[in-house]
């Protein structure tokens, strides 16, 4: 395997990845699929293999929800007094810690994501792991219930064994994300990493054994999702799912889980506006939305793919982000230069060439050309910041690419500005931008999306729900109090007086 020549890699992660085939972990152990087959995850700046990896079959998953289920009922876990099971969470989030230059190297080199970017990834899972192991110590497992004539209470109790199946662009805090919340409410948890990126969640499995996470509470099924992850959505054991993905897997998802009868929290794509007003500075958001627009090479689901810009400044505005894109550094991931690294893997550049050839062919206007890059050195999956101009109704304004692709229209009134931001069929997150605060307010709570952000754009904070409507998601939000409530089922109790 090559890295970038002045990029040395930590001796765990040269272990880890020199171990041969890598298997899932199920029950505390590593485990094989049943029939031995295997895939390979790619290095996405060069192309070259990085490891073998175990592909589990539906044999595997579900001896791995029997695995998660068994820990649940048998093991404790569920019945440990709260601070003790937070002070295990607490011991995960600590050695996580200890190893972040680990964690976020193989997290780079998966994803092909920038290695700074993902030091940020792995320090936000920290942060997720410590946040739920506070909050749930202060959560009321029983709260009464003022009602005339009765004593009544409502008690919360884990619900049992979890599934998750982790989207590529984020996998190590979105693991994180749908774990955190699930141990500290005493769940047990079945995670099927993506099959492009899964090396962060495979090595999760084997600190939380040293630190003494009972067997079977943490499982890790890697495989193909058409056969892991949907072997996992149709477990009739399971308890609970949660679904981050594309709206196209995440109906496949939903189907499965309510033929069980299975609760499912879907988090899908978007297609998020940001609304430029003609009183912004007009060099510092060309900045943010430059940055939004190439991090993670655009490979983020809440991010503003649609700029809408006021007349009187739309001109100015373009060209100060034509500008700033052309400047754009493409590069290795593991080279501090770079500032946009690959896309995760030769299908996803295709699908951004072809949404550009698309969208050109449908009448927009090319306003940047993207494009295949070209990287010095590096055969990856690289790709140009491109920017389109045109009608709204434009398949690249309409549906998700998943790529460093901006779309420009201008409008004239704010009420236009709202009509055209709340156009679409997604619903997670849009942006508004101006110096009236009071302006931004009243925008912000009139768009039809989970998010409103001011002034910024990919804001995710923890105790804030972030959720999405419509194509882009149901089922509760994340990062906050009502998702540690989402991991417990309530049993109300009654007693006439």
């Amino acid at each position: 395997m090559k890295t970038h020549p002045k990029f040395q890699l930590h001796p765990e992660v040269k272990s880890f990845l020199k171990r041969g085939t890598l298997g899932g972990f199920v029950g505390g152990k590593e485990v094989f699929a049943s029939n031995g087959e295997t895939f390979n995850t790619n290095d996405p700046g060069t192309g070259a293999k990085l490891a073998t990896i175990a592909s589990l079959q539906p044999d595997d998953v579900s001896r791995a929800v029997d695995a998660a289920a068994q820990a649940f009922e048998k093991n404790g876990w569920s019945r440990l007094p709260v601070n003790e099971r937070c002070a295990v969470v607490h011991r995960l989030a600590d050695a996580v810690e200890k190893r972040k230059a680990v964690f976020a190297q193989l997290e780079s080199l998966d994803c092909g994501k920038i290695y700074l970017q993902a030091v940020s990834d792995v320090e936000n899972f920290i942060t997720t792991l410590r946040y739920y192991a506070e909050l749930a110590q202060h959560l009321q497992r029983r709260t009464v219930i003022a009602v005339p004539g009765h004593e009544a209470a409502v008690v919360r109790h884990a619900w049992g064994p979890c599934g998750f199946i982790i989207p590529w662009n984020f996998p190590f805090l979105l693991c994180g994300w749908g774990i955190g919340p699930a141990l500290v409410a005493g769940n047990t948890c079945v995670v099927k990493p993506a099959e492009d990126t899964p090396l962060s969640t495979l090595f999760l499995a084997h600190v939380a054994k040293e630190v003494g996470l009972p067997d079977g509470v943490l499982n890790v099924v890697p495989g193909l999702g058409e056969v892991t992850g949907a072997a996992l959505a149709h477990n009739p054991r399971l308890r609970r799912m949660s679904f981050t993905g594309s709206p196209e897997v995440g109906r496949l998802v939903a189907e499965s889980c309510g033929r069980n009868l299975v609760p499912v929290k879907l988090e899908l794509g978007g297609k998020g506006a940001a609304v430029v007003f003609g009183d912004v500075d007009v060099d510092q958001t060309a900045d943010k939305l430059v940055d939004a627009i190439t991090f993670h090479s655009g490979q983020v689901c809440c991010d503003a793919t649609r700029w809408l810009v006021q007349r009187d400044v739309y001109d100015s505005f373009v060209n100060a982000c034509i500008k700033r894109l052309k400047k754009v550094n493409i590069g290795y991931q593991m080279d501090a230069a770079s500032k946009m690294g690959p896309v995760v893997s030769e299908k996803q550049r295709q699908r951004v060439l072809s949404y550009l050839e698309k969208g050109e062919r449908g009448g927009a206007k090319v306003l940047l050309e993207g494009g295949a890059a070209k990287v010095a050195g590096h055969a990856g999956h690289y790709v140009k910041p491109a920017l389109l101009a045109g009608s709204l109704d434009n398949v690249a304004a309409r549906e998700e690419i998943f790529g460093p692709v901006a779309y420009v229209a201008p409008f004239k009134t704010e009420d236009e500005a709202i009509r055209l931001a709340n156009d679409t069929d997604y619903g997670l997150a849009n942006s508004v931008w101006s110096s009236d605060l009071t302006r931004c307010r009243r925008v912000a709570e009139s768009f039809d999306a989970g998010n409103g952000w001011i002034n910024s754009h990919n804001v995710v904070v923890h105790g804030v729900p972030y959720a999405g409507i419509k194509k882009s998601g149901m089922g509760g939000g994340v990062v906050s109090i009502e998702t540690l409530l989402d991991y417990h089922r309530n049993i109300s109790v009654i007693r006439p007086l």
